[in-house]
């Protein structure tokens, strides 16, 4: 496998990733760049706030919307360390980002190349350009030891 350098926002990602760690939380992490500055960086806080919706990416995507007083983040993209499930990758559509990077994918869980495939329905109104793959091992890395220090 050939490893190509990681970009910095999706470094800042994994030390989301990281941070979700040490509270408890599912490792994803998540950030929202803006003319190549980030704007906006979370990690998942479902336990941490009782909410399900906490998810990294809707955490991100809350915070770069107050960052630039809009719901709409056309020229913004977002950095993530898991493949977006379907409820993220419908606010990703909704928020109409322009490039969604994500590190490890989710066979599992995930809704862009993987279950429900959001971004291929006629009904989906926005599609971003998706890059996945830098970070993965990482990404997968801190996910199995998350894992299975719970089992």
């Amino acid at each position: 496998m050939t490893r190509w350098p990681i970009p910095l926002p999706m470094l800042e990602a994994l030390e989301q990733a990281r941070a979700a760690v040490a509270v408890g939380e599912v490792p994803v992490g998540a950030v929202v760049v803006l003319d190549g500055e980030v704007i906006a960086a979370a990690h998942n806080r479902t336990r941490s706030d009782a909410d399900p919706t906490g998810h990294a990416e809707i955490v991100a995507l809350r915070m770069a919307a107050t960052h630039v007083g809009s719901e709409r983040l056309g020229a913004c993209d977002l950095y993530v360390t898991l493949e977006p499930c379907a409820m993220c990758a419908g606010a990703i559509s909704h928020a109409r980002i322009a490039r969604l990077y994500y590190a490890a994918p989710d066979p599992k869980g995930g809704a862009v190349e993987h279950g429900a495939r959001v971004f291929d329905h006629p009904q989906c109104l926005h599609r971003p350009e998706v890059y996945s793959g830098m970070g993965e091992v990482e990404a997968a890395e801190l996910l199995r030891g998350f894992f299975a220090g719970r089992r």
